[in-house]
């Protein structure tokens, strides 16, 4: 007879959960944003949680970068990434488009142009990248409501709580196990999907190179564009100082793409360059703290890739 799992840890950081977030929406944003940065600190010099995995991949994602930059840049990283944390507990502050438009910049009329005056859906890619929660969230308020595709977390209370959170304002919150039946539905009415195309495939997928190592991706997102026919964009979200953020559509070229999975491939590898060129470009932004390139060829027990 199997053990009853223990769930005390998983309620204690379910209720700090709440706690913190009853907390940080009391605050003002510069406060906010001024503790974040000394959390960002603390797990930096104190706790150095995946700091030698982070510096590890700067420095094989930048080699011509001395120690003293790629520390920089780490230690930016972890700034950065408790500042989301910190602007995800704050989400349910955003309840309309003004509110959005006061943390986001963006321009969405060549979007609109290209999907909802269409009546056209669209695929939009983007990366654990700048804050991709918020972008969703102001996405959802200032263009239409959008289905996303997330990863299940392993505190089942938490999952919950932060999916309520990411459709708070009426996005659809969908397992990653769904996306492909969801999306063809989605997209076939006129909707936007939105899918964080920056994440190894579990199940080994297609293997390409992603910042200089070779990796599996998802074809997912460029299976659906291609199936279904409309538009493919990678967004992405980048800060701009003073707690503002610019988010950025660029349209990928699907020009003499069918839909079998040769194509797919080579739509992956169109966005991938988009994405590989924001991360290089910004490479504070992105979440380095994932083991990206830990599933190989040679750890799968089939053979995946290109030839």
């Amino acid at each position: 007879m199997s053990k009853k799992k223990n769930r005390f840890p998983d309620n204690l950081f379910y209720r700090l959960l709440l706690l913190s977030g009853m907390i940080v929406r009391r605050l003002n944003r510069s406060h906010s944003a001024a503790m974040a940065r000394i959390l960002g600190d603390i797990v930096f010099d104190l706790l150095k949680i995946r700091r030698d995995l982070v510096e590890t991949n700067l420095s094989l994602t930048f080699p011509e970068k001395s120690g003293e930059e790629i520390s920089r840049i780490a230690r930016q990283v972890y700034r950065n990434l408790a500042a989301n944390a910190v602007e995800v507990l704050r989400l349910p502050l955003i309840r309309t488009p003004e509110d959005a438009t006061r943390l986001v910049d963006v321009d969405v009329r060549d979007f609109l142009a290209k999907t909802r005056d269409r009546n056209n859906g669209a695929v939009c890619v983007s990366a654990h990248f700048g804050n991709w929660e918020l972008l969703a969230v102001s996405l959802g308020l200032l263009i239409s409501q959008v289905t996303v595709v997330v990863k299940r977390l392993k505190n089942r209370d938490i999952d919950r709580q932060i999916n309520r959170w990411r459709g708070i304002r009426g996005n659809t919150i969908v397992y990653k196990r769904q996306a492909l039946r969801e999306g063809l539905r989605t997209l076939r009415r006129g909707g936007i999907m939105s899918f964080l195309a920056d994440q190894s495939d579990p199940e080994g997928g297609f293997f390409m190179d992603f910042l200089g190592r070779r990796t599996s991706v998802f074809l997912g997102p460029a299976y659906l564009a291609l199936k279904t026919g409309v538009p493919l964009f990678v967004v992405m979200c980048r800060r701009s100082g003073g707690g503002r953020y610019i988010a950025e559509f660029e349209e990928v070229d699907t020009a003499g793409l069918g839909s079998d999975k040769g194509d797919a491939e080579e739509l992956t590898r169109r966005y991938t360059r988009v994405l590989e060129r924001y991360i290089r470009q910004y490479p504070e932004e992105w979440f380095w703290v994932h083991n990206r390139w830990k599933r190989t060829e040679e750890s799968l027990p089939f053979e995946s890739g290109e030839e």
